[in-house]
């Protein structure tokens, strides 16, 4: 009798050292619920995050062609190629430094546009990002102008 309820003790703890499929079951149901309502959340803070990088970056270049036009009497550079490579000094013929290392880009990886036009105006460049949607002129493009 003793070895029987030894038995019937070894059975109670093996059985209750487990889960059960339902208890498996409900805890995967509220990770999907939680993992529904925290998802979609994380993904509108990261396209926020690329459009805040975004508009830094325009910040910086704008910085760097604003010096590039003290530089260089008031005016500023046709297209950012001269920024990256200005060419040699007409008087000493050394290789002028660049204002940029490399081709701007925005957060999605795209290159940045810049676009000035020499009217007589005092206006700035225009410098944008198409913005996650990779398309011109469309209300997610990223600019350092005023949108209506």
């Amino acid at each position: 009798m003793n070895r029987s309820r030894q038995h019937s003790q070894t059975l109670r703890i093996v059985r209750r050292s487990g889960f059960t499929l339902l208890e498996v079951l409900l805890v995967l149901a509220i990770l999907g619920v939680i993992a529904a309502m925290v998802i979609p959340n994380l993904l509108g803070r990261q396209q926020e995050a690329y459009i805040k990088a975004t508009r830094t970056s325009i910040a910086g270049l704008e910085s760097a062609v604003k010096l590039y036009a003290s530089e260089n009497d008031g005016t500023f550079p046709d297209s950012l190629e001269k920024m990256i490579n200005p060419g040699t000094d007409p008087v000493t013929g050394k290789q002028l430094p660049a204002y940029l290392e490399k081709e701007p880009k925005d957060a999605w990886k795209k290159p940045l546009q810049y676009q000035y036009t020499n009217d007589g105006s005092l206006s700035k460049p225009k410098i944008w990002s198409f913005g996650p949607d990779s398309q011109d002129g469309t209300a997610d493009d990223v600019t350092n102008w005023a949108q209506n």
